[in-house]
């Protein structure tokens, strides 16, 4: 099929700032797209060829737009994925398929197929509704500390909260839910891996994330992670597995915990292109987005290594401050070697929300990091 200048139409479910950085590579290869989103200034739409508004849970919404496009991508999991098998059965390509989604969007339905394709994870206990939790840590089920995570509709922090006492219980909705072991680790990683509907495969190197305690939200992405060796090599070799067990097409982020003992245990995994991964848009030889295009295509997949370190900072809305967003100090930024700044298109902020991200590349990851913090303490995305 001629996917380039031609009437090929890529449909992407979702219009925030992942779609809009996939945008910038179907433009660079004259792809033309059509995206749906519930908001009617959501980022993508001053980029793609058609924005349509709707509702991305309504059976009807994606179902129609489904018939308008001849491949189907998203970039966020939570989609009516009904409406994505229906549309499958009648001959659309969609990529990640509505059987990975129906693993991946239940953070339950994840774990246990953690468990039974034995891939190493956190213990855990399911819960039907979080008002259950407090009955089985009196009676001795559960015991304290442990991590409560919403098994549904959870993303950038949203959705998990640590548990250190009982009243950390106050003001949880009543969702079905998970609790799991806090695992005391060192490091948190992560891994992308591309397959392609081809059935060819490759891994990104190996990422480290460090976390905003309160947000629950990565604050820096370092590539390559500061590990050893066979560490990487063990957390490459569970990422792959688990694309293997799942068929996945596209990209799968891997999130991981590295322990004590450098056992590696999967956190959980993204069906899409990543946080973890806009690194790659600068450090990388072929950066996510351009490798997520080539793999739901069939085009040869792309070098997946770095051409220099990479850390990503990521701007989020600073507390006590909504409205409509000012980004305070950028110009000073701007003069720091290696420095490049996303601005994902919200036009209005509020605590912890994501607006934005910079790269910083450098031949030394030290020299690298140590911009990177000169990054976050100086610019500021506040309200005015």
């Amino acid at each position: 099929m001629n996917y380039f200048s031609s009437r090929f139409t890529l449909g992407i479910l979702g219009g925030g700032q992942l779609g809009k950085m996939l945008l910038y590579e179907t433009r660079k290869w004259d792809i033309a797209t059509k995206v749906m989103d519930p908001s009617d200034e959501a980022p993508c739409k001053i980029a793609c060829n058609e924005f349509i508004q709707g509702d991305l849970m309504d059976y009807k919404s994606v179902y129609d737009f489904g018939k308008t496009v001849d491949v189907l991508t998203i970039e966020i999991e939570n989609v009516n994925i009904d409406a994505l098998e229906k549309l499958e059965d009648e001959g659309i390509s969609i990529f990640p398929s509505p059987r990975e989604l129906r693993i991946i969007q239940n953070k339950i339905t994840q774990k246990l197929f953690y468990i039974d394709h034995n891939i190493p994870t956190a213990p855990f206990s399911r819960f039907a509704y979080s008002s259950e939790i407090k009955e089985s840590i009196a009676h001795g089920g559960l015991k304290l500390p442990f991590v409560w995570k919403s098994a549904q509709f959870g993303y950038d922090g949203q959705g998990v909260k640590i548990i250190k006492e009982v009243s950390d219980l106050a003001n949880l909705p009543n969702v079905e839910c998970l609790a799991e072991d806090l695992i005391p680790f060192k490091t948190e990683l992560a891994v992308i891996v591309a397959r392609s509907v081809t059935g060819e495969v490759a891994t990104y190197p190996v990422v480290e994330m460090e976390f905003h305690p309160e947000a629950n939200q990565v604050e820096y992405v370092l590539c390559p992670a500061r590990i050893d060796d066979k560490v990487a090599q063990k957390a490459r070799n569970i990422a792959l597995k688990i694309s293997e067990e799942l068929k996945h097409t596209g990209l799968l982020a891997v999130e991981m915990f590295q322990t004590e003992e450098d056992e590696i245990l999967v956190n959980e995994v993204a069906p899409r292109p990543h946080n973890s991964g806009h690194y790659s848009i600068e450090a990388s030889y072929t950066n996510q987005f351009e490798q997520h295009l080539r793999c739901i295509l069939g085009l040869p997949l792309g070098i997946t290594d770095s051409k220099v370190a990479g850390v990503m900072v990521n701007l989020v809305g600073a507390e006590g401050f909504e409205g409509n967003v000012h980004y305070d100090h950028i110009e000073e930024i701007l003069e720091l070697k290696g420095v490049t700044p996303h601005i994902y298109g919200k036009t209005k902020t509020r605590p912890f929300r994501k607006m934005g991200h910079v790269t910083i590349v450098n031949k030394d990851m030290d020299q690298a990091r140590k911009i990177a913090q000169e990054v976050k303490e100086t610019i500021k995305v506040i309200s005015k």
